[in-house]
C-alpha cells in the first residue's frame, strides 16, 4: 500500500531534486523511496570496513563497566589455567 508523505523543503532544494529526478529519468518521490530504502539497511559507517563477526560484535559493551583489568583476567584465565 502507497501513502502520500508531505515533505516541507527549501525551494532551490526541491529545484535541484526535480532537476536531478529528470535528468535520472526517474520521480522525486521514487528518489526518496530509494533514499530511504537505502538508509534502512545501511550500517553504521564504523562497521563498513570492518570483517563481518567484527562489525557484528560493535556496541556490544556499550554503558557497561568492562575496565582493561577486567580483560587481562580473562585473559589469565583462558591462557595459562
Amino acid at each position: 500500500m502507497k501513502s502520500k508523505l508531505t515533505l516541507r523543503l527549501d525551494d532551490s532544494l526541491i529545484r535541484r531534486a526535480k532537476k536531478r529526478a529528470k535528468q535520472k529519468g526517474t520521480s522525486v518521490s521514487q528518489m526518496v523511496a530509494d533514499y530511504f530504502a537505502l538508509i534502512e539497511t545501511e550500517q553504521p559507517s564504523i562497521n563498513r570496513d570492518l570483517p563481518p563477526i567484527t562489525a557484528s560484535l560493535t556496541g556490544i559493551l556499550k554503558n557497561k563497566e568492562v575496565q582493561e583489568e577486567d580483560y587481562k583476567k580473562h585473559l589469565e584465565e583462558k591462557y595459562l589455567k
